[in-house]
């Protein structure tokens, strides 16, 4: 009698592990089926362990002709792109929820479908119909019409101004990849938001302005898009750009934008900003913008750098020597090394630090963004501790960054 219940425990295992298996394909086969070519954006979150990647974007994309899609891959610091054909999509998409993710929003122009993933591996699919069910599926291309923070069609008065929109919206050709990367800008401060004061004006300065579009585009989503109360001043050595944007704010009515002549390192105007913005700030500069930012313990640092020349004159190791004795290639590491070498930096001055792609490679090689958020400001022992901590790899390159040194001092 044993036997026969041993025998039919064993059948029930087997039965259960087989039903399990085809549930589990089930799943799988499902989830591949919510990915089509009509795909408009993919948003899977809410990690299993924050430790690993905390978020992944898909977008569809035409390059050279052929549909693709790219993925954007985040850990807590950086971020990962690849693209991928929509079977490679198909495939990839489930494993994202093999004990890594537990959430996702996939939109196509016909509807919006959520994704849950219980603890206990169930899966959940929630399917609503978008308003614009009706509308024709978006074109894929690079420069496809979609749902920008300043969307085209739309006139918005500093763009007109400025020569990147015509008076009735459209996006002129010569200025489509400033629009792009205007938007692209907002997208990181709009994911900032949250760490900027609620109750009280927000104060930002943003260093090197220059014909100040990203600027102007600041002020416009914070005050006009959102209401918050602002203070913007940008700072710049060419007294006719100053002139120019000051004019250009007066006749927009932006009363709290305000352009000064002056240089970054000798700026002293503030005692406390919430946001330093520092953009194609050339060579050394961005470093005194950055070690302005940690002095007045701002909470947002937005920072694209430019013309990394100082490590380039001075990085040199023999071990390396082999690898560095072509010019472009030493010119090329020195200057991702410089950047690598600002993140740790902000780090050790208590900065939660991610360094981004700001726009595409193919319109700019000047496509890094440090994207600093303050965690909690260090005691002055902690700071030198931290600092100590980078120098051997300073010592490995025999560098000696401004910014180091400017921290190391403070």
């Amino acid at each position: 009698m044993g036997g026969f219940f041993h025998y039919i425990g064993k059948f029930k295992r087997l039965c259960t592990y087989f039903l399990e298996e085809y549930m589990e394909q089930n799943k799988i086969t499902e989830l591949q089926n919510l990915l089509t070519s009509s795909l408009t954006e993919l948003t899977i979150s809410n990690p299993v362990k924050e430790e690993t990647l905390t978020k992944v974007k898909i977008r569809p994309l035409e390059l050279k002709g052929t549909s693709l899609f790219q993925i954007e891959e985040f850990t807590k610091t950086q971020a990962f792109h690849k693209n991928v054909t929509l079977d490679e999509l198909q495939k990839l998409f489930p494993l994202y929820f093999e004990k890594r993710f537990r959430q996702a929003l996939l939109k196509t122009p016909e509807e919006e479908v959520q994704i849950l993933v219980s603890k206990k591996g169930a899966v959940s699919v929630l399917r609503k119909k978008t308003k614009n069910a009706q509308l024709p599926k978006l074109p894929l291309s690079h420069n496809r019409t979609k749902n920008y923070i300043l969307n085209e069609g739309t006139p918005v008065p500093f763009l007109v101004e400025l020569g990147v929109m015509t008076k009735d919206g459209a996006v002129t050709k010569a200025k489509y990849d400033k629009f792009r990367q205007i938007n692209r800008f907002l997208e990181f401060i709009q994911d900032i938001l949250p760490a900027l004061p609620a109750n009280r004006t927000i104060t930002i300065l943003d260093f090197g302005c220059g014909k100040s579009y990203l600027t102007f585009a600041i002020y416009h989503f914070l005050k006009v898009l959102h209401g918050r109360n602002v203070k913007i001043i940008g700072l710049d050595l060419k007294k006719d750009v100053i002139t120019n944007c000051n004019r250009l704010a007066e006749k927009l009515g932006y009363e709290e934008l305000t352009f000064l002549h002056g240089d970054i390192a000798d700026y002293e105007g503030m005692n406390q900003v919430d946001m330093v913005v520092t953009l194609h700030a050339c060579d050394t500069a961005t470093d005194y913008a950055l070690a302005k930012a940690t002095f007045w313990n701002a909470s947002v640092i937005l920072s694209v750098p430019c013309c990394q020349h100082e490590l380039n004159k001075q990085i040199t190791n023999e071990n390396l020597a082999p690898l560095l004795k072509y010019g472009l290639i030493k010119e090329r590491t020195a200057a991702l090394f410089t950047d690598a070498i600002r993140g740790n930096l902000l780090e050790a001055a208590g900065y939660q630090t991610q360094i981004l792609e700001f726009i595409d490679m193919e319109h700019t090689p000047k496509n890094i963004l440090l994207r600093a958020v303050r965690k909690q400001k260090p005691s002055e022992e902690t700071l030198q501790k931290n600092l100590a901590e980078l120098k051997p790899t300073l010592d490995f390159l025999h560098v000696d960054p401004t910014l180091y040194h400017l921290l190391i001092k403070k």
